[in-house]
């Protein structure tokens, strides 16, 4: 057991604390360009994601505002200047790209929520502000929210563990978590801004670990999905 337990906090600290050697420095010029590109980006987005999230649901415009939302980030990110996709940590050198252990992340990361779900639906404020936001999938394509929430996964990665953390010379996973978490609630939702800060605390994590946007992108887009197909059964 206790040997168990040791392999488990072993490949804690490497997935999500040891670093993969790199050398992504920038130019200051080339630093201060992405500076200003993801602070603006930062805010239309935001701007954006609040729109998005109280349009009522049913309506046919939520499907143009999120994947407009998902425009933004992924536009903003690219502008910036490269984005890398990392890598796993094998012994001391850089490894494969990372798969499996992100999505075991996802599903975990997944479960919580799940778990937490249980006792939210208790409480009628909070229910509310999920069941808000489930209410789109209950009035909605489910095969077009799918697509929606792994495309803004996967846009959302690219912009705030790609962009945004190779903008933020220091502190990056506070930084960018904090970020997360403030564009999160500029739609209103305490529910989601916890969400944001808890999934972004880990993506941030193996973002800094990995070395790139892969990861993140993987345990994201997993642990979205799962909730999309989870969440309805538990408030339903």
């Amino acid at each position: 057991m206790t040997s168990v337990l040791d392999g488990v906090r072993r490949g804690v600290r490497r997935s999500l604390w040891d670093q993969v050697p790199r050398d992504h420095r920038e130019s200051t010029r080339d630093l201060r360009r992405r500076q200003w590109v993801t602070g603006a980006v930062l805010v239309v987005g935001a701007v954006v994601l609040g729109v998005s999230l109280r349009i009522e649901p049913g309506n046919d415009w939520f499907y143009p505002a999120t994947f407009g939302l998902a425009l933004v980030w992924a536009v903003g990110a690219f502008a910036s200047g490269p984005l890398h996709l990392g890598r796993t940590l094998h012994g001391e050198e850089p490894g494969p790209r990372p798969v499996l252990v992100p999505l075991l992340y996802g599903a975990l990361l997944a479960a919580f929520f799940v778990a937490g779900a249980l006792g939210v639906r208790e409480m009628p404020w909070l229910d509310h502000q999920v069941q808000h936001v489930l209410d789109h999938a209950d009035q909605g394509s489910v095969p077009l929210l799918a697509l929606v929430t792994a495309v803004n996964g996967v846009a959302e990665e690219l912009f705030f563990r790609g962009a945004l953390y190779a903008a933020t010379p220091r502190y990056p996973v506070a930084v960018t978590t904090a970020a997360y978490t403030l564009a999160t609630l500029a739609t209103g939702n305490v529910m989601l801004a916890f969400a944001a800060v808890v999934l972004g605390a880990v993506l941030g994590l193996e973002r800094r670990a990995t070395g790139g946007i892969q990861a993140p992108v993987i345990t994201h887009v997993v642990w979205s999905l799962t909730l999309l197909l989870a969440l309805p059964a538990v408030f339903g």
